[in-house]
């Protein structure tokens, strides 16, 4: 067998595979709870040749992949055959610890490069990640004796539906993208029917807009054969104005129903009428079928071809639901085979019954095919997923105890950062969605310069034009410029912070936004949170008091997002030596691989690391005037200290996360003027405290009665009858909890509604969270 036939032969076997693994999960594995399983195999076969033209012929080790989410099956059966994948894994395809519904680089043991599931996240994280491989190769420390990748992205034409792959292609553009390969599955469906008429010519314009190579994969090689024949260009002028609803419906039809379309449209009882009649049925079903998406032939001579230095999208012809008897059929998207079509299509793949899951079974030379596989370049022994040695922190960088803000005290803590000689301040790389100066950049940027390609010069500072920013570009610069899609902004956070096992390079990416805005993107942001990406995200500013900005600049529900979001630890700095502290723990929370459990082990989180959300603001307020010791310190990552201990006599705690904190103090020193019994609790993590909460909760629940968290400790000293009062400029929910650690009575105040403008404070009598307001709930609380 030659090459291409042997590739062919494999895709056969990837194409039964998958789909016996739903059929499987669906009508042979027993349903303890009824629900339906699911799975796609339509959607997946209709890319069973793409994949195995690109697995078993095209990739090497050091490309990367995204898999059109429902194309799942057809991922997992290759990976079977690689023998990179269990047998027991696909058996419980869908269910508890088997194979995943959508590729996960977390919940899978097989190769899975970038996690699908999302649609057109994949899909945008590959344009990222090539632009996150050049970075790297552009920086004088990086080990570039290895070769570059392609980032591969396998996408489902209802893709292209989503706004954030068109936000990326922009990007792209703007940063000169390279080694991109799209593969597009033009299957011309979706879950709700058939797509538009004339979308072809929309998506190739939109790419060769933004300087994409095209290359279109229509026919296949059977179909390019027959055009040669007498008649056939007038077989291939009515393929080329078929509308797309005639051609699926067709194909689900059959052999004899294209024969009669055929014959009454075109058949002239003479060239054309001699192509059909020299066809059986069976052989005029294959050939009207052989789109260029499903020939291996076409797909490995157009995939080998494929050059590096411009993207290239490959728009594929084929039909969902390719080869099995649910091709072309408009319900098809969550159709399943009965178990008569399954049978009919094992013995059209000659499986005997009983060996369904046999790797080589049906194969004319199961050893060769064997052999084939084990020598195919993408397959290798080695781990894909490279290991990079860690980063070493340098310390807090405190930044003075003068009157300030969280946000300036961020960008001086980065800018003394900046001007040291570290390997920490090399591995940092900042981006933000147009918003770099007004998020505290600046400095940064001045000092450590913005990435390109070549060398570009700042034009205002070449003619002479005053200006604070020094906006040079060049190779070595460590700030990426996007515009302002908050998309893109996690799409590029996550290429960023997957860097050490991507590409072998530690990046340590530090992200701002306004914090309004992290709800924009969200789905981004869970995306990179779920492939466990690395990094440093800075909302702000943030809350009402932001007041001139007006509601829609305003957050309210970000905390809770920070507390909710797996994969996030979220903190919310009153002061600056606070702010210090939780960076330079940050940056080695980023780091951590699991390998060894830390001193602060009562939050699980501890042990495995995973991206920190920081919630800053630009209000200025006082700073305390103290020392940082190692307690405090401690005491500030694990989620809280005391501002203002309590005494044994304490009737009230005040507790306040964040820029509410001089409203706080002197809310406990007004009722401190006829009782000395009020303590405040700063609270610099609501998100560690609760989690560390729920993990001593779940220890005592599984017989360690000794198990406590930090949040207990605290509130231990505290008697009963004291009450608590809650605050933070934002939702009130976010420290609501805390009275039912100890079981106190409980106020809680904070920002339930949107803002709008003035001062701060007119917003915080506005909304009762300023120090009369935190005065008043104290002594509603208080007994006597």
């Amino acid at each position: 067998m030659t090459r291409i036939d042997t590739i062919a032969a494999l895709t056969k076997k990837a194409l039964w595979l998958s789909n016996w693994m739903i059929h499987h999960a669906n009508h042979i594995r027993p349903n303890t709870d009824g629900v339906k399983v699911g799975g796609h195999q339509a959607s997946s076969a209709s890319m069973a040749a793409i994949m195995s033209a690109l697995y078993f012929g095209v990739l090497k080790p050091e490309d990367r992949v995204a898999v059109k989410p429902h194309a799942s099956p057809v991922f997992h059966a290759i990976q079977y055959l690689f023998g990179k994948q269990t047998l027991e894994k696909l058996e419980n395809f869908r269910a508890f610890g088997g194979a995943q519904s959508y590729p996960s680089r977390t919940k899978d043991t097989d190769d899975v490069d970038i996690s699908t599931g999302s649609v057109g996240l994949g899909v945008a994280f590959t344009a990222f990640a090539s632009l996150i491989q050049d970075y790297i190769r552009a920086k004088s420390w990086a080990d570039t004796s290895h070769p570059e990748g392609r980032m591969v992205a396998l996408v489902g034409d209802a893709e292209l539906d989503e706004g954030n792959v068109y936000e990326c292609l922009l990007e792209g553009w703007k940063h000169g993208l390279r080694n991109t390969l799209w593969v597009i599955d033009y299957n011309r469906q979706s879950l709700d029917g058939v797509v538009r008429e004339g979308l072809y010519d929309r998506i190739e314009a939109i790419f060769r807009a933004f300087d994409w190579t095209i290359v279109t994969l229509k026919y296949g090689a059977l179909q390019r054969a027959a055009f040669e024949e007498p008649g056939g260009d007038r077989l291939k002028a009515w393929i080329d104005a078929a509308p797309n609803a005639i051609y699926s419906a067709l194909m689900f039809r059959g052999g004899a129903a294209w024969r009669d379309r055929l014959s009454d449209e075109i058949g002239d009882q003479g060239d054309v009428s001699a192509l059909l009649a020299r066809r059986s049925d069976a052989e005029l079903a294959e050939l009207m079928g052989n789109l260029g998406g499903h020939c291996t032939q076409s797909l490995i001579e157009q995939f080998e071809a494929a050059g590096s230095d411009r993207p290239t999208v490959f728009i594929a012809y084929t039909v969902k639901g390719w080869a099995t008897p649910l091709a072309g059929h408009k319900d098809n998207h969550a159709g399943q085979m009965t178990s008569a079509q399954i049978d009919s299509l094992r013995q059209s793949m000659n499986v005997r019954e009983g060996h369904e899951w046999d790797r080589f079974e049906g194969l004319e030379n199961p050893a060769a095919a064997e052999q084939f596989l084990a020598d195919a370049p993408f397959n290798t022994s080695a781990s894909r997923r490279h290991i990079a040695p860690t980063v070493a922190t340098i310390g807090p960088q405190f930044v003075g105890t003068g009157p300030t803000s969280t946000q300036t005290a961020f960008g001086k803590v980065l800018d003394a950062i900046a001007k040291t000689d570290s390997d920490l301040a090399r591995r940092i790389i900042t981006t933000s969605p147009d918003v770099t100066v007004s998020t505290n950049l600046g400095t940064w940027v001045n000092r450590r310069n913005l990435y390109a390609k070549s060398e570009m010069v700042d034009i205002f500072q070449k003619e002479a034009i005053p200006s604070a920013q020094k906006w040079r570009f060049t190779p070595e610069g460590q700030h990426l410029e996007l515009g302002i899609a908050e998309m893109n902004l996690f799409l590029a956070l996550g290429a960023a912070g997957l860097s050490h096992s991507l590409f072998g390079e530690r990046l340590l990416p530090i992200g701002t936004l306004y914090d309004p805005f992290i709800s924009r993107g969200l789905d981004a942001l869970n995306y990179a949170c779920y492939q466990d990406a690395r990094f440093l995200l800075i909302g702000t500013p943030s809350g009402v008091s932001l007041a001139g900005e007006g509601g829609a600049h305003q957050s309210i529900a970000s905390p809770l997002i920070g507390m909710s979001q797996d994969g996030l630890a979220s903190f919310e700095p009153a002061f600056a030596d606070e702010l210090s502290v939780i960076m330079d723990w940050a940056f080695d929370y980023m780091q951590r691989s699991g390998d060894a459990r830390p001193d602060l082990a009562d939050w699980p989180r501890d042990v495995t690391g995973g991206s920190v959300y920081l919630r800053l603001s630009t209000r200025t307020i006082e700073q305390p005037p103290r020392a940082m010791d190692t307690p405090l310190a401690d005491d500030i990552i694990r989620g809280a200290y005391w501002l203002k201990p309590p005494t044994p006599s304490c009737d009230t705690v005040i507790a306040y996360q964040g820029v509410l904190a001089n409203e706080a103090i002197a809310a406990a020193a007004a009722i401190g003027g006829d009782r000395r019994n009020v303590a405040i609790l700063a609270v610099t993590s609501a998100d560690r405290l609760n989690a560390g909460w729920h993990a001593a909760q779940r220890a005592r629940l599984h017989g360690d009665d000794e198990a406590s968290s930090h949040i207990e400790a605290l509130l231990a000293d505290i008697p009963h009858r004291a009450g608590l009062v809650t605050v933070i400029d934002a939702h009130p929910a976010t420290l609501g909890w805390l009275g039912s650690v100890r079981g106190h009575r409980t106020m809680t105040l904070g920002v339930e509604h949107f803002g709008q403008t003035g001062t701060v404070n007119d917003l915080y009598a506005h909304f009762g969270i300023g120090a009369q307001a935190i005065e008043t709930a104290a002594r509603s609380l208080m007994r006597g």
